[in-house]
């Protein structure tokens, strides 16, 4: 129950919309009935049925007695008033159709409004739904995005949010249609012959029973179709951003093969789970076929041999009873109806419930600015608890400085950079700005004091004066440019078709590698932050892009406190401080010249990187005599 009442929440913001939808299908629900209720005095006038053409209601000479029924209170207030009975038969059909008309005209004019009401609350739920899983997406750490698949996301704010949707105000109003056509149908029948209509009820505890062994196979059926659509969308998101690839290693029949086997995997479990939906219909529609039968059957008794009804209201009554059986039959399947809708809400409420694990603390205070350093104090974290990514690192970064990380694939190194961005919480320890600890600032304030440029560059499909000032809203057409410009972005932006207003294309598949850092690095001008992080910027690229690239970087290193994590060491060897990284800790830290003549782990990594290449001679030996080296750096006689 809980969860019926978390999705109707939803309808808080458009309850009054969403009570005009209910009043407008009232009286969609009771005129629908009254259409039906003026085949009584239409087929007695028709058919000159009691004394003299007296309809059921009327005493002597068509004159309208005292009502007995509520049929009859209904009739005399309304068609008997209108209508005039006493003159030509003919006229007073023709009365009635009208007024049929007219009633059918106004429910439809009700209907009319119904469905546009109905539709105003589904959009404004789907809105504000979707709306608020994008909101509560962007406030989640990247270690959510680890572990959930993009494709499984996609689908969640697309096709469960509609199922979501559909169930909430539909659903909800079509059963709410359905219970006012039930309620209207029901009172007119047991006006006419309460005995009658207890007839039309004995099939109807068998129709609304066919429903509830199924409920639970079709539960368990949707949430696998969902599951599956959302890893159907996920291999198509994997594949087309890896497109690359797949053409590159010929492995379009290997994703081929794989696709189909999803796609057949869903085409299995729909068809399955409709199976059980779909046999309800055809044993709810012999159910009621049933019911009509068996007022049939008493009906006519009523009319021949007991004489309790007249033939009109029998007529009047089977027509009612037919519409009956409409609404029953839709809450019948209702539970069933509403199956891939409340899955589609917990897949979404998963998501709203997912802990937003790094916050701003009560009380943060602004970035303090950099005047001084920055220090990581006895830093240490885990991705998964007992798993040390990074183990007791301490380390000092004055102000202006360039720090380079190095070190192997896995070392830490970007896991590093990422906690001074509290994209990830560090589990012991503590990192400090001037002092102050970075979760005493608050987190909109510490990321737009960093300008990040990594190896994979995001633009957006945009225009490339977009992507330039992108975080930086306020930003002249004129500060762009100036960006551009140091970042020896402004010849090729000017030599685009459009400019600096041509779109760069999804990912900035319009542009080379050399080009989208280059526009990366304008971006980070543009925001000026006092610290920089340059992850792998150059590693994808060609000799000429490399140096245009490093050109920009040059400009962008004045006065800022820079973090370079590079495996080219040619990248790294102008840095003030370079830190050397193996399985989370630092095991060496200096400047080139000092950590080569260390002869450890840099020594090493340099040597694998430049071995074809003339060996670097090793420093003088101690007494400041030179002594000659074989090949291999060890000392051989003289």
């Amino acid at each position: 129950m809980r969860l019926y009442f978390r999705i109707l929440r939803y309808l808080r913001p458009h309850l009054g919309v969403f009570l005009l939808a209910v009043g407008a299908t009232f009286a969609f629900a009771g005129l629908d009935a009254f259409a039906y209720v003026m085949l009584i005095p239409f087929v007695s006038v028709l058919f000159g049925e009691g004394s003299q053409g007296a309809l059921p209601g009327t005493g002597e000479g068509g004159l309208p007695a005292e009502p007995e029924k509520f049929v009859d209170r209904l009739l005399d207030g309304t068609v008997y008033r209108v209508v005039d009975l006493q003159g030509d038969r003919l006229e007073a059909v023709q009365g009635i159709i009208l007024l049929i008309l007219v009633t059918f005209a106004l429910k439809n004019l009700f209907d009319f409004l119904r469905a546009y009401m109905v539709a105003r609350v589904e959009q404004g739920v789907t809105r504000d739904l979707r709306n608020e899983v994008y909101d509560h997406l962007l406030e989640l750490d990247l270690a959510f995005f680890g572990r959930t698949r993009m494709g499984q996301i996609v689908s969640r704010l697309t096709h469960d949010v509609e199922q979501l949707r559909t169930l909430l105000a539909k659903e909800l109003a079509r059963i709410l249609s359905s219970v006012f056509e039930f309620m209207a149908a029901i009172v007119v029948m047991v006006s006419i012959s309460w005995q009658l209509t207890l007839a039309a009820f004995v099939v109807i505890p068998g129709t609304m029973g066919i429903w509830g062994p199924l409920v639970k196979k079709l539960r368990r059926g949707d949430r696998r179709v969902l599951n599956l659509a959302g890893e159907v969308n996920a291999h198509i998101q994997e594949t087309l951003s890896g497109v690359r690839l797949v053409k590159s290693s010929g492995a379009e029949a290997l994703e081929r093969t794989r696709f189909h086997g999803l796609t057949d995997d869903y085409f299995r479990q729909f068809v399955r789970t409709e199976r059980w939906r779909a046999l309800a219909a055809p044993l709810t529609e012999m159910l009621a076929a049933v019911g009509t039968v068996v007022i049939l059957w008493y009906g006519a008794r009523l009319v021949v041999v007991e004489q309790t009804i007249s033939g009109s209201e029998f007529v009047g009554f089977l027509a009612l009873s037919l519409k009956l059986y409409a609404p029953v039959k839709y809450v019948a399947k209702f539970p069933a109806l509403v199956q891939p809708g409340l899955v589609g809400a917990e897949r979404v409420f998963q998501f709203l419930d997912a802990p937003v694990e790094i916050r701003s603390r009560e009380g943060a205070g602004p970035f303090p600015g950099l005047d001084r350093e920055i220090r990581f104090e006895g830093v240490s974290f885990s991705y998964r608890a007992g798993i040390p990514v990074l183990r007791d690192i301490d380390l000092t970064v004055p102000r202006g400085t360039v720090v380079a990380l190095v070190g192997r694939s896995g070392a830490g190194k970007t896991t590093l950079v990422d906690l001074l961005g509290r994209f990830y919480e560090v589990t012991e320890g503590a990192i400090r700005v001037d002092g102050v600890d970075l979760r005493d600032i608050r987190i909109e304030e510490l990321r737009k004091s960093l300008g990040i440029v990594s190896q994979e560059t995001v633009l957006f499909h945009d225009t490339v004066r977009a992507n330039i000032a992108y975080g930086s809203p306020n930003a002249s057409p004129d500060e762009v440019e100036a960006a551009a410009r140091a970042a020896n972005a402004d010849g090729f932006i000017s030599a685009l078709p459009d400019g600096y207003d041509t779109v760069v294309g999804e990912r900035g598949t319009e542009l080379s590698g050399g080009q989208r850092q280059r526009i990366a690095i304008a971006r980070a001008l543009l925001r000026n932050p006092p610290i920089l992080i340059f992850d792998e910027a150059t590693s994808a690229l060609d000799t000429e892009s490399e140096r245009l690239v490093q050109e920009a970087i040059e400009h962008l290193l004045e006065g800022r406190t820079v973090f370079v994590i590079a495996h080219r060491l040619s990248t790294v060897q102008k840095a003030d401080q370079i830190v050397v990284m193996e399985e989370g800790r630092i095991v060496e830290r200096g400047r080139h010249g000092e950590l080569l003549s260390k002869g450890g782990t840099y020594r090493k990594l340099h040597d694998m990187q430049f071995r074809d290449e003339e060996p670097v001679p090793p420093p003088p030996t101690e007494g400041g005599l030179d002594r000659k080296v074989d090949a291999s750096g060890a000392p051989r006689g003289p």
